[in-house]
């Protein structure tokens, strides 16, 4: 590109991220015979996947996990550890000769005649298409009750956990009961500590494995019924399976969890052993917090808590509004695209921003070709 100007010659199509969603992209976009320009803005591809906890395992098995064209080697583990998770994104990057632009943060999209202009390290740059391919998990929530900021011990996102000595003290409330939530729980109690976990909101939880399959593997049911049969026909089954865990203080959703996450976007606690450990008393379960003062937690029944550190699973959310700014009919009041995987506007898709049953990285291997595709057919 000119150094004086920062602009140069139009791009075909550039992909934002380099992360799952934007290598696959990638690979896709190249093996319809074009050359993609990838912007990352952190230092590393992948990098979500590095700054994962110490004890990670994907949920879904390798089957559901790998990326198009380039599986896990048949010698990988069922359930895919922390270190080949993040050595994947290089290899792949690797083999299909990928080379993001690191370091590059996007800070604006906006159409133009006959495309695209997108901000980005300081440059400009024309493009035919733009794939945002961030993830859904880019922007940490975190909860806020009255007297938070008075908590006098540390308060982390479990975005920023790595291991239990990154809280200190011996009891320590998990906010949230996500699947990370539900994990990192079982990893401070496992460390000795005195582990409560707040559970605001009706759950669903699913074994990791049903009759010997991973769960991923019963989403061929999805193809065949509606979603909503799928959870009757399944409950029985589940019930059996889990148990009735209301009385341990968890109240079960009244939607099933197809259901709960299609029409919610909320994903069902794949249980690792969380469920052991509340049942042993290892773990107990706290109602919603009503207030903070100093290190006492008020739980919305009124019983109370003291506590030496907080660690939020509070979930991550989309915002790709300080990207695009207003453009109606693309995102929704939160900012996030109000679809994937079908061309928004002219030039314009969006790949992976909404949960799904079957797995992320499931879903970005059936998203990624259909899109490549369609930009290849739009670029002619």
């Amino acid at each position: 590109m000119a150094s004086n100007s920062g602009r140069g010659a139009m791009q075909d199509v550039v992909v934002i991220g380099a992360g799952p969603a934007g290598l696959a992209l990638g690979a896709c976009l190249k093996a319809q015979g074009l050359e993609p320009l990838i912007l990352e803005r952190e230092a590393t591809i992948g990098s979500a996947w590095r700054r994962h906890y110490d004890r990670l395992h994907l949920h879904t098995d390798k089957r559901r996990s790998g990326l198009p064209m380039r599986p896990y080697p048949a010698s990988a583990p069922r359930y895919i550890p922390r270190q080949q998770v993040v050595e994947y994104p290089e290899d792949y990057a690797q083999h299909f000769g990928l080379s993001p632009r690191l370091n590059c943060a996007v800070e604006k999209v906006e159409q133009i005649a006959g495309g695209w202009r997108v901000t980005a390290g300081g440059q400009q740059i024309e493009t035919r298409a733009v794939i945002p391919a961030t993830g859904v998990s880019e922007v940490p929530r975190y909860g806020d009750w009255p007297g938070l900021d008075g908590f006098p011990g540390p308060v982390l996102h479990t975005r920023d956990y790595r291991r239990p000595a990154d809280l200190p003290g011996q009891r320590v409330l998990v906010i949230g009961f996500g699947n990370s939530g539900g994990e990192l729980a079982m990893d401070l109690a496992e460390d000795g500590r005195q582990v409560d976990m707040v559970v605001r909101s009706p759950v669903n939880l699913l074994p990791k494995e049903l009759f010997g399959q991973p769960i991923g593997n019963f989403a061929l049911l999805q193809k065949i019924f509606p979603y909503r049969v799928v959870d009757v026909l399944t409950a029985p089954i589940l019930r059996a399976k889990i148990g009735d865990y209301a009385q341990y203080g968890l109240q079960k959703s009244p939607k099933g969890p197809n259901a709960q996450v299609r029409e919610d976007g909320r994903i069902p606690l794949i249980d690792l052993g969380t469920l052991g450990m509340i049942k042993a008393g290892k773990i107990t379960v706290r109602p919603g917090i009503e207030r903070l003062d100093g290190n006492s937690v008020t739980f919305v029944d009124g019983s109370t808590g003291a506590y030496d550190a907080i660690l939020m699973a509070t979930g991550y959310g989309v915002d790709l509004r300080p990207m695009f700014g207003d453009m109606p009919g693309l995102l929704d009041d939160s900012g996030r695209p109000l679809e994937s995987a079908r061309q928004m506007a002219p030039g314009l898709w969006f790949c992976s921003y909404h949960t799904v049953p079957n797995g992320q990285l499931k879903e970005i291997s059936l998203q990624a070709p259909r899109i490549a595709a369609e930009v290849a057919a739009f670029l002619g």
